[in-house]
């Protein structure tokens, strides 16, 4: 009898010692996740670049909008929100980006489900258009994270976005710019930096644009000229020409690569020669000419760098990246107000900001 309720005593204490380690395995899981490190940059953004309603603020310092064309102050852009859905995604962070789709569904999203492209600091549209980039990078991190995580609430809204575009921002056959909702008006160009090859990989994996309709886009990089390094910047459609511009953007230049990339062709020249400044200068300048191939201005822009790194990946060219890493991190503010951030004269511009946090997820990410 004894040995008998001793052997139970023992079961109980084995069981208990059981449930107690899953439970404290469990906890620790919890634990650790919570105290996984969080980029600086990240609590810059949250805390100082991100409005009462929970929208991103384009800039640090409050502003009047002076031309609505132009963002201003505390105005916010789907092209931050975008940024911030691909961060969420790379991270894999589903409460962020749990937050960023209601934001989507509750200030950008039009009843025909098209996007605002700029909204007021309270949220608020005093624009009647879409930018096709901001829109199509919405749809790639919808899909994407559709896809991770089963959800089909975002695999919906990619769907319905996806169509919209199809629906009114058509031109002989090509997605442009933009569309005016209210004019219902578009122009005949299509921005070399809008043809995001992932968004319509997606598409048409999906089964939501034709497999012919994604290899027009692809043609369209896979056939496009180079002036030996330079990329050219519009895609006319009406004569199916393309234009240079003769003050080159880097981030243009960079976003146009990484397409290139994902069509499956190499950026070559313009690598080397990224690569080759990098070595010799120690940094890249924002802004070329074209004709002279030398820097047109001073300034580096922590953006440009976030995109180099990107490029590195998807190039699988881990070395080139953590060079680049290293530099875009000194441009960090030294001010104690704003650890984290990329600011410089005490202002800032989101996109310096959520892409540079972008790179340094994927390139964390890549590295595990």
């Amino acid at each position: 009898m004894h040995n008998a309720l001793l052997t139970n005593k023992k079961k109980l204490l084995v069981t208990g010692l059981s449930i107690l380690t899953v439970s404290s395995l469990t906890y620790l899981a919890v634990f650790a996740e919570r105290l996984s490190p969080v980029s600086p940059t990240e609590t810059f953004i949250r805390q100082y670049m991100t409005n009462p309603n929970g929208t991103l603020a384009t800039y640090l310092q409050e502003a009047r909008s002076t031309n609505e064309d132009i963002a201003a102050g505390r105005e916010a852009l789907s092209e931050s929100l975008g940024i911030w859905m691909q961060y969420a995604w790379v991270k894999g962070d589903r409460q962020l980006f749990a937050d960023s789709f209601r934001l989507l569904r509750t200030f950008f999203l039009t009843p025909q489900n098209r996007i605002y492209w700029k909204l007021s600091p309270d949220g608020q549209p005093h624009v009647t258009t879409n930018a096709l980039g901001d829109d199509l990078r919405i749809v790639d991190a919808l899909w994407k994270a559709a896809d991770s995580w089963e959800n089909e609430e975002y695999a919906k809204a990619a769907e319905a976005v996806t169509q919209s575009l199809f629906a009114s921002s058509i031109h002989h056959g090509y997605l442009v710019d933009f569309y005016d909702f209210a004019k219902k008006e578009s122009p005949q160009t299509l921005s070399l930096v809008y043809v995001d090859m992932s968004a319509l990989k997606r598409m048409a994996d999906h089964n939501k644009i034709d497999a012919d309709v994604y290899q027009r886009y692809r043609d369209l990089l896979m056939n496009m000229p180079n002036d030996g390094i330079f990329y050219p910047k519009i895609f006319h459609i009406e004569n199916q020409m393309y234009s240079y511009a003769n003050s080159v953007n880097l981030i243009d230049q960079l976003i146009v690569a990484i397409n290139l990339a994902e069509a499956g062709r190499t950026p070559r020249e313009l690598v080397v020669f990224l690569k080759k400044e990098f070595a010799q200068q120690h940094q890249l300048p924002g802004r070329y000419d074209r004709a002279s191939r030398t820097a047109a201005v001073s300034y580096e822009s922590p953006a440009v760098y976030g995109l180099a790194i990107l490029l590195a990946l998807k190039l699988d060219d881990p070395q080139w990246a953590n060079q680049l890493q290293a530099r875009m991190v000194q441009l960090r503010s030294n001010d104690s107000r704003f650890l984290g951030g990329y600011v410089f004269q005490e202002d800032t511009h989101a996109f310096d900001n959520l892409v540079p946090l972008l790179a340094e997820e994927a390139l964390r990410t890549y590295k595990d």
